[in-house]
Order: C-alpha cells, then structure tokens, then sequence
C-alpha cells in the first residue's frame, strides 16, 4: 500500500521520498499543490524531482481556487494582519494542501500520509490537525520530525544514495504563495536586524519604485473585490494582477514578529503587494458604510479567526460561526475605492459607495447639524461625564502624576 507524501522539493521533502520507500518498503506518491508562486518551470522542476527520488507518481493539484474560496476571502472580510503586519500567507496554504494530500490517499487507496516538517515550526500542527480531520484513520509520518534530522545529515543521506542536492543559491528560505511571501534567514533569528533589501525576491526595494505614483480603483461587492479600474476578474486572477502591480511599486514588505504555535518567538521577513492593498481599500470602505458598533466587533472576531486559522485550528466549529459573522457584515460592503501606490505605500483617495453613512442632507459635520441643535450637545455632554463623575466621587480623584 502506498504512501503519499506532500511535497515541495526541497531538501526535507526530498530525503523523505528515498527514506520511505527504504523503511516502510512500499511506492511513494508525491503531491505538489500550486497554492500560487509557482511558474510552468517550476512545476516541472518539481515533477522532474520527485521522479529522479524514485517516486511511484507525482500528482500536482491547483489549489489556488479554493484558496481563495475558502481563506482568502475571509481574511479580506475581516482585515487580517497578524499583529497589524502579516497577511497570513502559509496557514492556510497548509490547510488547502493537506486536504489535497488526504484526496490523493483516498484516490491511491492509501493508509499513510506524510510531510517534511520538523518539530520546531508551525507546519508540523497545520498538516497533522487537517490530515486528521480530513481522515482520522490516516497514519501520519513525519520522518525528519521523529529523526530529528539537521540539513547536514538529510544531505549525506542523499548524497550516500547517488541523489544529487543542490548547494543553496540563497542565504534565504523563500515561500512564495497567492496571498504572499515569506522570507526567512539570519537576520529573523533575532529581533536585532532588518532584513537586506536583496532577501525580498520579487518587489521593488520603495526607495528604488517609479517617481510616478500609480493610481488604481478597486470595485467591491459584499465585501470581496471583483474588478480593478473597471475590469472583472475572478478572485484568483485579481490577486496576482494586484501582486504584480504592487509589486513594481515596493508595496507590502515588511518584517513580522510574533507567536509561533508552539510558543516561542518568531520573526519572518513578507512581502504581499496584494493582500496590503487589498485590506488597505477593504478597511476604508467599511469605515464607510459600517456602524461604529459593527467596526469594533469586526475588528475583534477578525483578529479571533486570523488566530484560529494562523494556529492549525480551521476545522474548529468556532469558525464557522466566525465566518458567519464576516459574512452578514459584508452585505452593504460595496462600491469603489480609488488608492494611490507611491514607493512602498498604500493610500486611499476616496470611497464611494451606495451604502455609505456619510448622508451630507441630515448629518454633517461642522458648527450647525440638521440632527440636533446646541442644547442637546450640551446635554448629551452633561451626561457623558456621569459614569466617570461617580466613579470619582465613589473612588476619589486619581492621583497626578507630575515630574521630579
């Protein structure tokens, strides 16, 4: 009976085609799911290795589509930059290509999966949980995990065999995907330095993009993109035009710090011209047409799914209420907004929706409003410092805090 394996390629992957095939004596099915970042060149690269490890078959699966389908359009719903500056471009990669592995085992009538984690990252939770959600009966192999393998030993290990391994052409891990780039290498091992202009592979360093700003209009209806400057595009296809895009204009890259699952500290260089400009837009137009009320709880659950999904949990029912939320929220969340990109930077011009709350006959701002007059200002005034005024008297002033 087979094994089918996700694989990417690289070196842990790599190793693990030979070593299964050794241990367990049986055929290798590797997967490789186009979850974006990858050209007709490197689809065939990565057909071409797997079949020079000696797989049984290489079975290569487009998963942009649902991607963007399943993840994607909710992390647009809901704003989601991790710690207001990571767009969450691996979880749910990890999720779409763990479904896709556990549909190639139940195709190939196979009881084993597997996947090149090590036990120090995030992957190895986001491939185990939605391998055994898709399929509790799965046995699940992990083998550089449970060896605890460094690079060094996978590569004599391939090497003793005749596989050639590839001397790294990058001082930088590089993952690209639909909804961004990750980068990783030694300046992310601390907090200390920033990242070289050189370690982003595909935008423009800001200090280097056209003196010309760019301008764009992006149309929204219920609360998902569907046009730029007037042309219709499927979610996919919107996405890497914006990437490109933002791209030559040095938009998206940034450093991000923060929890890994596990509970340590990490840090990853990104860059994600699409998904910056994306929410940026998204963001000013439900500012728009939203109440104060529905902002701040959006603001909240957002952040509460981008957790969920960042740590393995998708399939969590809590989820799915979630995305109900983001869902019902987004039904006035239409119209256009026009942004500028000016070296490395996203700046919305203006909104215009059929929804918006800006009703300039009824309430305007400035020193006369047709909704009520001066005297109830200054009641609404008067009562607003009750609650605080009897916590006062309750409590006693608070102390000042003066220098010296």
């Amino acid at each position: 009976m087979p094994i089918v394996l996700a694989f990417s390629g690289g070196l842990d992957t790599s190793f693990c085609v030979p070593y299964l095939r050794e241990t367990y004596d049986t055929s290798v099915h590797t997967v490789t799911v186009d979850t974006g970042g990858l050209s007709t060149a490197d689809r065939e690269a990565v057909a071409d290795r797997a079949d020079a490890l000696g797989a049984e078959a290489h079975h290569l699966v487009e998963g942009r589509p649902e991607l963007y389908a399943d993840h994607l359009s909710y992390l647009i719903k809901g704003n989601v930059l991790r710690g207001g500056v990571y767009p969450l471009c691996v979880g749910p990669e990890r999720v779409v290509q763990a479904r896709a592995v556990a549909r190639v085992a139940q195709d190939v009538g196979a009881s084993r999966v597997a996947h090149g984690s090590t036990g120090a990252g995030n992957d190895q939770v986001r491939f185990d949980v939605a391998l055994r959600l898709m399929d509790e009966d799965l046995d699940i192999l992990a083998p550089v995990r449970s060896l605890g393998l460094c690079r060094e030993e996978s590569t004599a290990f391939l090497e003793a065999r005749g596989i050639a391994v590839p001397e790294a052409t990058t001082d930088y891990s590089i993952n690209r995907g639909l909804w961004g780039t990750t980068i990783g290498g030694a300046e992310t091992l601390t907090a200390t330095h920033p990242l070289p202009a050189s370690a982003y592979p595909d935008t423009v360093p800001p200090i280097e993009a056209p003196e010309t700003p760019a301008s764009l209009t992006l149309t929204f209806e219920d609360g998902l993109p569907i046009a730029v400057d007037d042309e219709a595009l499927s979610g996919v296809a919107l996405v890497e035009a914006l990437n490109a895009r933002g791209a030559a204009h040095g938009i998206g890259r940034d450093i991000h710090v923060g929890d890994t699952i596990l509970g340590i500290k990490g840090r990853i260089g990104v860059e994600a011209p699409a998904a910056h400009i994306l929410i940026t837009a998204h963001r000013e137009l439900e500012k728009v047409v939203l109440s104060k009320w529905q902002q701040v709880h959006k603001q909240q659950l957002g952040a509460a799914y981008g957790r969920l999904l960042h740590e393995g949990q998708y399939f969590d029912p809590a989820m799915r209420d979630l995305e109900a939320f983001l869902d019902h929220s987004q039904s006035v969340v239409a119209g256009t907004v026009s942004v500028q990109l000016y070296k490395g930077r996203v700046q919305v011009q203006g909104v215009d929706s059929p929804h918006s709350l800006f009703d300039a006959d009824t309430a305007t701002y400035g020193e006369q409003n047709a909704l009520w007059d001066g005297r109830d200002a200054a009641g609404y005034t008067r009562l607003a410092a009750v609650p605080s005024l009897l916590a006062q008297k309750a409590t006693g002033p608070a102390p000042k805090r003066g220098r010296g």
